[in-house]
């Protein structure tokens, strides 16, 4: 995901980014902090992207006709994203199937419908909601499932500090919330 960063808007994040520094007992002048403010500000713009883009940008018109039937599921797509409540890194995979109807999606722009979302303050139960809706609306298949598993640093470096956690969330809509045959070959499948 490429980002073409808005100087105004960054330069108004590392203002406060430096006030933080200060705030919390630092020296902003140090050394090895000179730089951080403005560096901290472009690296929030660009884990926040998906503010700035879209599902219809992303899958820029790469929608086919497909005659099959069978299940298409694209497997371990990587994700960033950042805890909606702390402000902290979460991170992991997520699998997505869907049966088309008529339609199939590029299979790049299942990681890319992804990443508009994951690139936002974000739930992982909303980030798995919100991409199997999306596959559901742009490809108008029978169904979509979804499968994500991640690792939260509010929860390892933080509060219960639990280091070997992870968290997994399934959604799923259309053929696969009535037929549990579907959902045993999705599972099967990953």
């Amino acid at each position: 995901m490429t980002c073409n960063y808005d100087d105004k808007t960054v330069e108004a994040v590392a203002f406060h980014i430096e006030s933080i520094i200060k705030l919390l007992g630092e020296n902003p002048s140090r050394e090895g902090l000179v730089k951080t403010p403005i560096r901290a500000a472009k690296a929030l713009y660009y884990m926040t992207n998906g503010y700035r883009s879209s599902v219809d940008e992303a899958v820029n018109g790469a929608i086919f006709s497909h005659q099959g039937s069978g299940m298409i599921v694209v497997k371990d797509i990587e994700f960033y994203s950042q805890c909606e409540h702390h402000i902290l890194p979460f991170f992991g995979k997520i699998s997505i199937g869907y049966i088309p109807d008529g339609k199939m999606l590029g299979l790049s722009k299942m990681a890319r419908i992804v990443e508009v979302f994951a690139r936002r303050l974000q739930v992982q139960e909303r980030l798995t909601a919100q991409v199997v809706e999306e596959v559901m609306r742009v490809t108008g298949a029978k169904g979509v499932i979804a499968r994500c598993e991640a690792q939260h640093l509010c929860m390892k470096m933080r509060g219960v500090e639990k280091q070997e956690s992870s968290t997994a969330t399934i959604e799923m809509k259309g053929v696969f919330e009535s037929d549990t045959t579907l959902v045993e070959q999705f599972n099967s499948m990953l």
